[in-house]
């Protein structure tokens, strides 16, 4: 009986009360529920909206933060203040977007410490699930010519911070709300957050209806159990609404071919790097492009989860500056995205550097960025190229690059030629994962192996030498056309964040599956014919047991039918209903 229960510890079910600092060890004994918080649904969707502008003596400075109860330490505060604006000035006149990625200063909160009640992140696809220790910030700049400035220029931020990827819901958002909030200010502001606290929870597979300053906004909210498609999505179903719905085809898409516009030719390449966890630098003239391009690489693994750090847009005065430039190690997992030219020289000892200059929509392939060797990077006039010498394990596939270029002679729309990039990275993720998936599930013990009053047999151990074996019959060789040594970029990929990763959620998943399936076998056996050799103490053992593990189900979110976890309290009630009444007492009374 000892070892029938052994399940990971119950995570508290709640986020830090309001009188908890991020990061500080929550004291008080939590409630199960408790009543809606203010801003409860508009947290649902963001942290807080912040606005940043620039002083002469204080330089750039936090002048709104709403809601004004907003939890954010001194530490972010800062960080934001530094990441909502350029580097450079020169070259964003007007309105500019883009967006950032930044540490929490509390550092790694386990997952379940954010109140996940709505369900989302169980219902989320890996790739869009919250962040638990990073804040993303979605940006957009002002930079115009005003008089009545001291510098003569009006420099301001407004800048949405979520936990959320929605890269492509937000900056849709921006363009409605930032014109007019530089116009009429804070009460525009007020007045927009109230209504995003009117919207509905961001639910994984429903079509919710957004409304905002006059407009509606239709989305998608993707689901796990959604079949990957790389085609673009159809026209919802618009209900009769008046004005008609600003429809989104997605929230987190980029448009793969216009960031990849330079690079189409080395996409293989640079899929292999981000795989493989390996540190790159993306250095880009405006932060717009570093971090859709960041954005458009870490999204290359989809469906797999990217599982390093990565840097939209990156700047000198972040707090990981010196962690991530030292030369007294080798460069960290992680995709940074940097504008100030400072970073050629302070990052050149980094594997991989891609370099890109201004993107130009023209009516033929953008010319192509050219692989040049680490040596070459030196000065500060550096010409854009992939700076590497990476050796790529697939040999290239140029149907890719043909089918583009037919496209673009049939003047094909940018969102078709997006939907090929994105279906060529997708089936080549995908082959690459199926084998991984198929060993895998080999691991999973038998059905038949599970019974009532023994603890679920372990899943066993992932061998890579008999994965490797097995690749011969079940390899990517059986979905996908490319040669080359697939062999190596397995073994290489053993090695890097990304396997850890996969196989530690993979794990999660199969170990959650199995405690299910006890429970249903449990559910089914003959607990009075159990219970008729068995001492009192064996049978208050089975009941504590027992217990713990409908409230590990409930609290684990475990897949398991509401009727099973009804069968089982009943369960717990016979068993109890058989014991002395002094017993009985205790237990119906814990």
């Amino acid at each position: 009986m000892d070892a029938l229960w052994g399940a990971a510890p119950r995570p508290p079910p709640l986020g830090l009360e309001p009188s908890e600092s991020p990061g500080s060890t929550p004291t008080a004994t939590r409630r199960l529920r408790r009543p809606p918080l203010p801003w409860a649904r508009f947290s649902g969707w963001l942290e807080c909206v912040c606005v940043v502008a620039f002083d002469l003596e204080l330089g750039q400075a936090l002048e709104l933060v709403y809601p004004y109860d907003s939890r954010l330490t001194e530490k972010e505060k800062t960080s934001i203040c530094y990441l909502s604006f350029p580097d450079s000035y020169s070259g964003c006149l007007g309105d500019t977007q883009f967006s950032f990625r930044m540490r929490q200063s509390g550092g790694q909160r386990d997952l379940h410490s954010l109140d996940d009640d709505d369900g989302y992140d169980r219902g989320a696809p890996v790739t869009l699930q919250r962040e638990a220790a990073h804040l993303f910030g979605y940006v957009y700049f002002r930079q115009v010519k005003d008089s009545a400035v001291k510098r003569g220029y009006f420099q301001k931020s407004l800048v949405l911070v979520s936990r959320l990827p929605y890269v492509n819901l937000f900056r849709s958002l921006l363009n409605l709300i930032a014109p007019e909030y530089f116009e009429k200010l804070v009460p525009c502001l007020e007045a927009v957050c109230n209504e995003i606290d009117q919207w509905p929870p961001p639910v994984p597979g429903q079509t919710l209806n957004l409304p905002v300053m006059g407009v509606v906004m239709q989305v998608r909210i993707p689901s796990r159990v959604d079949k990957l498609e790389a085609s673009p999505v159809k026209q919802f179903n618009q209900e009769n609404l008046l004005p008609a719905p600003l429809v989104l085809s997605s929230v987190n898409e980029l448009d793969l071919f216009r960031c990849f516009q330079p690079v189409l030719i080395h996409i293989q390449l640079l899929w292999e790097l981000m795989l493989l966890g390996e540190p790159l630098v993306v250095m880009a003239p405006s932060p717009t492009i570093s971090s859709e391009m960041v954005l458009a690489l870490t999204s290359c693994l989809t469906p797999l989860k990217f599982c390093c750090d990565y840097r939209p847009y990156f700047t000198i005065h972040d707090s990981e500056f010196k962690e991530y430039t030292t030369r007294t190690q080798a460069p960290p997992n992680v995709v940074l995205g940097v504008t100030n030219p400072f970073f050629i020289k302070t990052l050149q000892h980094w594997p991989h550097i891609l370099r890109i200059g201004e993107l130009k929509m023209s009516g033929d392939l953008p010319k192509q960025v050219k692989m040049k060797k680490l040596t070459k990077l030196k000065t500060l006039d550096t010409k854009p190229g992939l700076y590497t010498s990476y050796k790529t394990y697939l040999h290239k596939d140029k149907s890719l690059i043909k089918r583009l270029l037919k496209g673009i002679q049939r003047k094909r729309p940018s969102e078709a030629q997006s939907a090929l990039v994105r279906r060529h990275l997708l089936e080549l993720t995908q082959s690459f994962i199926i084998p991984l998936e198929h060993y895998m599930a080999s691991l999973m013990p038998l059905q038949r192996a599970v019974t009532p009053w023994k603890t679920p047999p372990q899943i066993r151990p992932f061998h890579q030498d008999d994965f490797l074996k097995s690749l011969e019959h079940a390899g990517p060789q059986l979905t996908c056309v490319l040669k080359g040594d697939w062999l190596g970029l397995y073994r290489r990929f053993f090695k890097s964040p990304h396997f850890d990763g996969w196989y530690r959620q993979r794990h999660r998943e199969m170990t959650q599956k199995l405690e299910a399936l006890h429970l249903e076998v449990i559910c089914e056996a003959n607990i009075l014919t159990w219970m008729k050799d068995k001492s009192e103490v064996e049978i208050v053992d089975l009941v504590l047991k027992l217990r713990e593990k409908l409230i590990q189900a409930q609290a684990h979110r475990l897949p398991v039918k509401e009727e099973t976890l009804q069968r089982v309290a009943l369960y717990i009630d016979t068993v109890i209903g058989s014991l002395p009444d002094d017993l009985q007492a205790v237990l119906r009374h814990p």
